[in-house]
């Protein structure tokens, strides 16, 4: 017997883009008034440890400052892109200096400041060899954004921010709940292009902490179909790390190689893998503590890639969530590799809690019967039906360690799955 669970059902149970990429950036107003907090980076694409939710070295750090200005500018001078790596990951900006705190551009499109600190007033960023800078006043809670004095955007490289209803504010120092974002992730350490890391800070201690996927597409409300809005489903104690795509996007969230149309494409999964295991992890777990109750989500090739990780660290993860995930890969062409599907068929039961989901309708249909029912249906519902049955077939215990949702009719699009993703969330969060 398959358990279906109606949202509706799913969403008491649980009570006590296509993945394409958001190029969203920062809003015109100044938006001096301070509100709840993505970076106009663009991806690409088509389609335990320590139970602490705050941070030591949230924001731009504590503890007393060492560092001086001038030796911070003398940095800058010698190693501009090696300095502001060095000190986002290590101190976060604006950097604490013994003077206060300074925020550094390169950008002379908006060669002001304004903010908290100064009423709003725009005032001058001051020119140095090929950057710009402002020392600011060390105080928390401090909002501000760059300008031209007439529009206004958010500091690519600050730590902490917020949204409000003109899109991304930087802030200094805000206590949780909040977003911190880190830039470069994988630089020097992956065999994958770099990407920026952007968490969504619990206030109080996190007990749970979920690795998601597309990570631009999952707070941003500028983000493609209005993105994922996480911020608004997710649990309190709950800590959110979205791992940005990349225009490598299809290779990194695929296991093997499929030919879509134009030749193989894909099979970079394990390269991905290991990233999130390897570098992005540590980073939480040295900046936050990684809490004790770990899983990873996904939608479409997102979905696809977190059963991936689910499979290749088996006792690294304690929920593994697939919404639309597109399970059929490796059977799209007519050189096949090995589905996930097949994959969960070949392995023994895991130790790790499974979410399926997906919007869409049948028939299904094998009509090239190659095993797998991709050949028909929406949404990848056909393939998940096929895939739920296998982990039934493995052992997986329904309303236990199997959860599934059918959304009949569901698009594949942000909107459909911001819907319904407090379900994983709320079973997740109740494990």
């Amino acid at each position: 017997m398959r358990l279906v669970l109606s949202l509706a059902f799913a969403a008491a149970l649980v009570a006590c883009g296509d993945d394409a990429v958001s190029s969203g950036g920062g809003g015109s107003g100044q938006g001096g008034v301070p509100a709840s907090g993505g970076n106009a980076q663009q991806g690409g694409g088509s389609e335990g440890g320590a139970n602490n939710g705050g941070s030591a070295q949230g924001g731009a750090g504590g503890g007393e400052a060492e560092l001086t200005l001038e030796a911070l500018l003398e940095r800058l001078r010698a190693d501009f892109d090696g300095t502001m790596i060095e000190e986002s990951f290590s101190h976060g900006f604006p950097v604490r200096v013994v003077e206060g705190r300074v925020v550094v551009s390169d950008d002379p499109t908006f060669p002001m400041i304004a903010g908290d600190f100064d009423g709003w007033t725009p005032e001058p960023l001051t020119q140095d060899e090929g950057f710009y800078y402002a020392v600011v006043p060390n105080e928390p809670n401090q909002h501000y954004k760059l300008t031209d004095g007439t529009t206004y955007v958010a500091d690519p490289w600050s730590r902490s921010y917020v949204y409000d209803e003109f899109g991304e504010m930087s802030v200094i120092d805000l206590e949780p709940p909040r977003f911190d974002r880190f830039r470069m992730v994988g630089l020097g350490t992956s065999s994958l292009d770099p990407r920026t890391v952007r968490v969504l800070v619990p206030a109080g201690d996190a007990s749970h902490v979920l690795y998601a996927h597309d990570g631009q597409n999952l707070f941003d409300p500028e983000a493609i179909w209005g993105g994922w809005h996480l911020q608004d489903s997710a649990p309190p104690a709950m800590m959110i790390v979205g791992v940005d795509n990349t225009p490598a996007r299809m290779d990194e969230y695929t296991q093997v190689a499929d030919d879509i149309g134009s030749g193989p494409v894909g099979g970079e999964g394990d390269a991905y893998a290991d990233l999130v295991e390897h570098v992005v992890r540590p980073l939480i777990a040295e900046h936050y503590g990684e809490p004790a109750v770990v899983g990873t989500l996904g939608s479409s090739l997102g979905g696809l890639i977190s059963l991936h990780i689910g499979l290749t660290y088996p006792g690294s993860y304690d929920f593994v969530g697939s919404m639309s995930g597109t399970l059929g890969w490796g059977s799209i062409g007519a050189s096949t590799g090995e589905t996930m599907i097949e994959r969960y068929q070949a392995a023994p039961l895991q130790p790790f809690t499974v979410y399926l989901d997906s919007g869409g309708d049948g028939p299904c249909v094998d009509s090239d019967s190659d095993g797998i029912d991709d050949d028909s249906g929406t949404d990848n519902y056909c393939e998940t039906a096929q895939m739920l049955g296998v982990l039934e077939g493995k052992g997986w215990t329904e309303g236990d360690t199997l959860f599934y949702v059918h959304d009949p009719g569901a698009p594949h699009n942000e909107q459909a799955w911001a819907g319904r993703v407090d379900v994983p969330l709320g079973i997740f969060a109740a494990m």
